[in-house]
C-alpha cells in the first residue's frame, strides 16, 4: 500500500520532526510513505473575510496539483466521520481488499481546507470536534495509521 500524507505547512519544532521520523519508520514495515509538505499561503495583517477566504483557495489549489490521479483521497475535516483506531483500521482493510492500494491523506492549513479539496474527497475523516494545531495532527494521523495496520496484522501494541 502507498499512502501519501499531503500537508500545509513544515513542522517547526524538532520534537515534531522527530515524531513524524520515527513513525515513518515504523510504518515503512507496511506501507511505502510519502509526506509532501506545502508552503503556506501568506496571510496579511489585519486579514479580512476576503483575503481568508483567498488564502484557503491557493492553499486548496496547491493541494489538488499534489493528489495523483486515482488515488482514494482521505481529507481531514472538523464535519468528517469520527473513527475509532479499530474502525480506521477497518477501513483501512476494506480499502486493500478493493484493491485501492494507493491513498492520499490530506491534512489543510490552519484556515481548514477550501470546498474543492473537501469535494474531491472519496472520505471525510475526523479525529475530533476539536481543532488541533496541523503539526500536532500530522503525528497523530501517522500514529493512528501506524496502529490501524499493527491492528490488522493482529500485533501487539499498547492500548
Amino acid at each position: 500500500m502507498r499512502i501519501r500524507i499531503v500537508c500545509i505547512g513544515k513542522l517547526k519544532e524538532r520534537y515534531w520532526s522527530e515524531a513524524v521520523e520515527e513513525y515513518s519508520k515504523r510504518l515503512s514495515r507496511y506501507c511505502e510513505l510519502e509526506i509532501v509538505q506545502l508552503k503556506e499561503a501568506r496571510l496579511p495583517d489585519k486579514a479580512s473575510l476576503a483575503d481568508e477566504q483567498n488564502v484557503i483557495f491557493e492553499e486548496g489549489q496547491s493541494i489538488l496539483k499534489n493528489i495523483k490521479e486515482g488515488s482514494q483521497v482521505i481529507t481531514l475535516e472538523i464535519k468528517g466521520k469520527e473513527l475509532s483506531s479499530e474502525g480506521l483500521s477497518a477501513y483501512l482493510g476494506e480499502l486493500q481488499l478493493e484493491g485501492k492500494s494507493d491513498l492520499t491523506f490530506v491534512i489543510g492549513g490552519s484556515l481548514g481546507l477550501s470546498e474543492q479539496v473537501s469535494a474531491r474527497a472519496d472520505f471525510k475523516l475526523s479525529f475530533s470536534r476539536m481543532t488541533f494545531p496541523h503539526q500536532m495532527m500530522r503525528v497523530i494521523l501517522l500514529e493512528q495509521i501506524y496502529r490501524a495496520f499493527k491492528i490488522l496484522r493482529n500485533e501487539t501494541y499498547h492500548k
